[in-house]
């Protein structure tokens, strides 16, 4: 039987949610973990990060979000934590420890009488140890009793996806029950606009018209003008205009030598029209399959 999962955006989690994430690149990673941080401590919950990293150095902190994370320490309101500290014993990856660990901390925000409790950790150095996965899956047990019952606290568990493989991935990713992404660039009600990372481009949801025009090619300028392929998921779009179509056409040729603009999943009448506007006349602009809709 199929797991089932929830899927939120960051800006959606709520409390006793342990949720997980594996990225494919530290620009996703930035998107996520630096507004899962920024939305903590700009409303003024407690952030632990579990980390080797300078404080400086925290994801999409200072170079997406421009917050200080020295200003954030002072006052006691982020707090991170070294692997050794709070991971390891006898450099050796102790889940047992990081539960305790957590646990301490999470208490001691509680009596502080934060807003609310913010935890990541990137476990990527831990599945890379001897028996990691296995160890993870021993401490992911661990994180959701005592994250679940919480009316204050979150959790996101990272991961990056390059260093494992895919079966891997997937026991882990099973081990629990909502899987975080990106927050939209763009939703009015209407139209949904998300960036995607692998492949690189962005999510369309809901109807692309005129009035949204603006917004759109906002959104394909960021994603397009490093070059490369660049990939739109269609699946849930409904409806999009002839002028939208234009303006995919117009980046498809801009694109040109540089990579092609590629349609994942579009509607039988999508591709139709696609097809007849592309071909020998547009090339660059093409029907693909990319992600999983």
């Amino acid at each position: 039987m199929e797991r089932w999962f929830a899927e939120r955006s960051v800006g959606q989690l709520l409390p006793g949610d342990h949720a997980w994430f594996s990225y494919a690149n530290g620009e996703e990673q930035e998107h996520v973990v630096g507004a899962f941080l920024r939305d903590g401590l700009t409303a003024s919950d407690k952030v632990i990060y579990i980390t080797d990293a300078a404080p400086q150095d925290l994801p999409g902190l200072r170079t997406r979000y421009h917050l200080d994370p020295d200003t954030y320490l002072r006052t006691g309101q982020l707090t991170v934590l070294p692997t050794a500290d709070a991971c390891l014993t006898g450099e050796v990856f102790d889940p047992g420890r990081m539960v305790a660990s957590l646990e301490k901390v999470l208490a001691r925000a509680e009596r502080d009488r934060f807003r609310g409790i913010r935890i990541t950790a990137d476990m990527t150095w831990a599945i890379r140890q001897q028996s990691g996965a296995a160890r993870l899956l021993d401490c992911e047990a661990g994180l959701d009793a005592a994250i679940a019952p919480s009316t204050t606290a979150m959790a996101i568990c990272q991961i990056d996806q390059r260093s494992c493989t895919h079966d891997e991935l997937t026991v882990l990713k099973e081990t629990h029950e909502v899987l975080v992404g990106a927050n939209p660039d763009f939703d009015d009600g209407v139209l949904t606009i998300t960036r995607t990372f692998q492949p690189r481009g962005l999510r369309l949801k809901g109807e692309l018209d005129g009035a949204r025009h603006a917004v759109f090619a906002e959104a394909l300028h960021a994603v397009t003008e490093q070059g490369g392929d660049v990939h739109l998921n269609v699946a849930e779009l409904r409806f999009v205009d002839l002028g939208a179509l234009g303006m995919m056409a117009d980046t498809a040729l801009r694109l040109a030598a540089r990579g092609c603009l590629v349609l994942d999943h579009p509607s039988p009448d999508l591709t139709e029209v696609v097809e007849l506007i592309g071909g020998r006349v547009l090339p660059w602009l093409k029907i693909g399959d990319g992600e999983a809709p």
